[in-house]
């Protein structure tokens, strides 16, 4: 197969969550873009005119809504029903939905830590686990986990999000070792300081943003469409030899 072939998603169908701004929007419109019909999932998705969907319906690919609070174990079953009843074959599953609570560890409160554990992790265990069973049975799938680079370091103030997303990490190696010679193939991106609504507060701290600026070789805050060559890379065949891999897109954050 020609190599740009490779890269082609024609006639897959895609799972993106958290797909109404930032990271999922792009990362539904890459997969668009590429061939793939998307299923997207938000909290506040609405059921048909959004802007994501405008963008995939400009593509020329189909695009299916729903809304769902992975904050509640039983909103991500309900949600699950209803996609497999419309959707019993999902290709991919870009498991991007996430949210951020900033507090100092010392004064951290349950319910911050509680939330971050079921939106950030339990709920895409849930999502990987039903989902990559269908995919086993077919033994073929891409399952893609949107990490973070506190998936290697500590953040500040922000330990249930770096918690969360070192589990997330680890949950695509876990995943990986056991349904790669299924034919399932795995990995995590760690996206570095990207423009989107969970860093706003760091945007908006001056020294903390001119630090943070300064640390990064690339010299910029990345933006969401940054991702979208690694989403499409490892949602497509170009992929089928990569397992349980975490890939920084972070402007070289790490190398320095």
């Amino acid at each position: 197969m020609p190599i740009l072939d490779r890269f082609k998603l024609d006639g897959k169908i895609a799972l993106v969550t958290g797909c109404k701004r930032g990271i999922g929007k792009s990362a539904a419109v890459a997969l668009a873009e590429a061939g793939a019909d998307i299923a997207g999932v938000s909290r506040t998705l609405e059921a048909t005119g959004s802007a994501v969907e405008q963008e995939v319906s400009a593509t020329g690919r189909k695009f299916k809504a729903y809304a769902c609070d992975f904050a509640s174990r039983p909103s991500v079953y309900d949600f699950v029903a209803r996609l497999l009843a419309d959707f019993p074959h999902i290709d991919i599953l870009v498991n991007n939905a996430g949210q951020i609570l900033r507090k100092p560890a010392a004064d951290y409160p349950d319910e911050y830590w509680d939330t971050l554990m079921e939106v950030n992790l339990n709920s895409q265990f849930v999502l990987s686990r039903e989902i990559g069973k269908r995919m086993l049975e077919r033994g073929s799938g891409k399952i893609i986990f949107i990490a973070s680079l506190l998936a290697f370091q500590g953040g500040i103030t922000v330990p249930a999000y770096a918690a969360t997303k070192g589990g997330v990490g680890q949950l695509a190696k876990a995943l990986a070792n056991e349904w790669a010679p299924k034919g399932v193939q795995v990995n995590a991106i760690a996206p570095g300081y990207i423009s989107t609504d969970n860093t706003t507060a760091l945007r908006a701290d001056p020294p903390r943003a001119r630090a943070i600026l300064e640390r990064i070789p690339a010299g910029r805050w990345g933006e969401p469409g940054d991702l979208q060559g690694a989403i499409v890379y490892l949602a497509s065949p170009a992929s089928d030899y990569v397992n349980g891999i975490i890939l920084a897109v972070d402007g070289g954050w790490l190398a320095r």
